[in-house]
């Protein structure tokens, strides 16, 4: 999924709300600190690792920004620099990527809840607009190599809450919490498959998730090779990882009743952490075997054709990217940080279409998801 989305911003009074609830073993620190917290230093350790990598290569840009309607955010960004003509591309390891926080604040109107209460449970038929926050970090890392692949992960947190009184704005406090979730996950997308590639990132992840509830892995393993379906193609975006949304003290309809997994706020958050330190181990070792890799006209050929596939999902499909294209005072070029620096489109191609090719092997992993740990 993209970063997250700015909202519409309306400045009505609240009305009659449902009794508010509250988080179950609410820690000192309310979560929306701890999860900002949380999220800046696990930004600041995945571009490090990246940059550690490449050292010769030009930093990533750091681009602070502020929201006039409340809220901030640090896009991190990877690009090399359009060379003058007859002078090389300087050749680095990664050849786009994107590592965004964002933390932002502000008012839900009605019309934005309806939306939201498609595919959130946990949020109640509120009538008048209400405070919201909502912080996340989302990374795209698009390799150079073909046989590198590209990887996304995206974790995330939300809340809305009454309006605060009067004794907790001298506090400095946010209202009486009405809703929040936590969601993300991780996927691996590459051109050329390596099951030993596949079995690592798995396995890592679900190392990870494990002792926050056996039901976690592969429920939220199921739900990723779900969401990134391409239903017009007919194959899936790539071989899969986690993903998961909507994770708050609720029922899920997820899980089972008596499923193992996380149910309070403090638990949750956690596994959230678990998942999103994952992230270096589960790639960095995969990038390292394969960016080195010699490869070929016609297997960057394929990698285009591939990213093309990655374009149509984000764009068509993705709920954070459609959402935010449709939001006023969104900051676009945060949203399509997603997109790769190059694609390619060819009518009725022919590369993928030999069952025993690489790219066809790929490809029949694409249209039936393995279970890879």
């Amino acid at each position: 999924m993209a970063g997250l989305a700015t909202v519409y911003i309306l400045r009505t009074p609240l009305l009659a709300l449902s009794p508010p609830r509250t988080m179950s073993a609410q820690a000192a620190t309310p979560m929306r600190q701890r999860v900002e917290e949380y999220i800046s230093r696990l930004q600041d350790d995945i571009v490090t690792a990246f940059e550690k990598l490449d050292p010769n290569a030009p930093p990533f840009k750091r681009d602070s920004w502020l929201r006039p309607q409340g809220g901030r955010g640090l896009s991190c960004v990877f690009a090399v620099p359009v060379p003058p003509p007859g002078v090389a591309q300087q050749e680095t390891i990664l050849e786009k990527a994107g590592v965004n926080v964002s933390v932002v604040h502000g008012m839900l109107p009605p019309p934005a809840i309806k939306q939201m209460r498609a595919d959130h449970s946990s949020i109640p038929d509120i009538q008048s607009a209400v405070p919201f926050f909502a912080a996340g970090v989302s990374l795209v890392i698009h390799p150079r190599n073909p046989h590198a692949p590209t990887v996304h992960a995206n974790y995330r947190y939300f809340e809305i809450t009454e309006q605060p009184t009067e004794e907790d704005q001298a506090a400095g406090r946010s209202g009486k919490l009405i809703a929040w979730w936590f969601g993300g996950g991780s996927d691996l997308t590459p051109s050329y498959l390596y099951d030993e590639d596949a079995v690592h990132f798995h396995k890592t992840i679900k190392d990870a998730c494990d002792p926050h509830g056996t039901d976690i892995f592969p429920t939220f393993k199921k739900w990723c090779d779900e969401y990134f379906f391409i239903p017009h193609r007919g194959e899936a975006r790539g071989i899969g990882g986690i993903f998961f949304d909507d994770l708050s003290d609720e029922p899920h309809k997820r899980f089972a009743e008596d499923a193992k997994r996380p149910k309070s706020a403090d638990d949750i958050f956690a596994l959230v952490k678990a998942a999103g330190d994952s992230f270096v181990p589960s790639y960095l070792p995969i990038l390292e075997r394969r960016w080195r890799a010699p490869s070929t006209e016609h297997e960057r050929r394929w990698q285009l054709l591939r990213r093309g596939r990655y374009v149509e999902f984000n764009l068509v499909y993705d709920r954070g990217t459609k959402f935010g294209l449709m939001t006023p005072g969104a900051r676009i070029e945060s949203i399509l940080m997603s997109l790769p620096e190059t694609a390619r489109w060819e009518y009725m191609s022919e590369v993928g279409t030999e069952a025993e090719s690489r790219e066809g092997k790929l490809l029949e992993v694409l249209k039936t998801p393995r279970a890879w740990v």
